[in-house]
């Protein structure tokens, strides 16, 4: 099964394709509908593919978590998908797959493991209410597969969020606004509503305006809108936007082209880009600098993602 991961330095050639490469895996047949749904996850995100070893338990877990398990002298944490997502099945979990978010390793149980897909992130859309309501808020974006089946991306960092210490409300803790922030407004783009509200909330603390959206064709959408604008009027796009924050992993356009795009077109390329991930590998942040991104934050680092903000900020105004 380890070799689902494989050919890393072929997959960093994605950047800047508006291509992903997902896992497809399964959490079993749901016993009261009767459908064994397909869910998706970043190839970059996992680490390793394995059959489920013996899990120790702890007591006072959260909802979701089984145990731990020893992974080569490390404690790793195993959350249990089918239970997080409170999916009813009668077929138990027989894969785990050990995922790096934001520097943090942890293990999701699933049923089984599919095969990998190339994607083009102009496939993958917002999922429709339904889906969202159904699935709680879990299911980021789907895509249709060619075999026509729907693949649902899920939104990894709000199991993260709910299962974990990873948004603990002492992260905001010594951010201090900016003098005069209200001058100033930040553009961002994530399609996790658990990442918007941590970005919203880091800003709130900094005192600054900000503008958030969905995705990369929507900030793009905006921006060159702004940017003929200001234009016309003979001004410059800094007087609208100061700086702009964006997701790597978004439909329709991701965080590597919208940051290309941004840095090829004269009238934005000296508006500082921040990309803000948790893909925190080596890899993905020298693709970062690769496309012209200023800087690369780590995903629920408030205080170092306000420095940064603060950093361009102060230094350009």
């Amino acid at each position: 099964m380890a070799t689902f991961i494989d050919s890393i330095d072929e997959r960093t050639k994605l950047a800047g394709t508006n291509h992903l490469e997902v896992l497809l895996f399964s959490l079993g047949t749901n016993d009261d509908t009767g459908r064994n749904e397909l869910f998706g996850i970043n190839v970059f995100k996992v680490r390793e593919v394995l059959n489920v070893p013996e899990i120790t338990g702890a007591p006072e877990m959260p909802d979701g978590i089984e145990g731990f398990v020893s992974l080569r002298g490390d404690m790793v944490p195993i959350i249990n998908l089918q239970k997080f997502c409170k999916l009813k099945s009668h077929e138990t979990p027989k894969i785990l797959m050990i995922t790096e978010y934001n520097t943090h390793v942890q293990g999701f149980l699933v049923t089984s493991v599919d095969t990998i897909q190339r994607l083009s992130w102009q496939q993958v859309k917002e999922p429709p209410p339904l889906i969202s309501k159904r699935l709680g808020g879990l299911v980021t974006a789907v895509a249709e597969l060619q075999d026509k089946r729907l693949v649902m991306i899920m939104d990894v960092e709000k199991v993260l969020a709910d299962t974990g210490d990873f948004y603990d409300e002492t992260a905001f803790e010594g951010i201090e606004k900016i003098e005069n922030g209200k001058k100033y407004k930040v553009l961002y783009a994530d399609d996790s509503n658990v990442a918007r509200k941590q970005i919203t909330q880091t800003l709130d603390k900094l005192g600054v305006g900000h503008v958030g959206v969905v995705n990369g064709a929507l900030a793009w959408k905006m921006l060159d809108k702004l940017a003929t604008q200001c234009e016309q009027e003979n001004r410059n796009i800094t007087t609208e936007i100061q700086v702009v924050l964006t997701d790597v992993e978004m439909p329709e356009m991701d965080g590597y082209v919208l940051t290309q795009k941004i840095k090829a077109d004269p009238r934005l390329a000296h508006l500082p880009v921040i990309m803000h991930s948790s893909l925190t590998a080596v890899a993905n942040q020298a693709m970062g600098r690769g496309v012209g991104s200023d800087a690369y934050v780590s995903k629920f680092q408030p205080r170092e993602l306000a420095a940064t903000i603060r950093g361009f900020i102060e230094s350009t105004h």
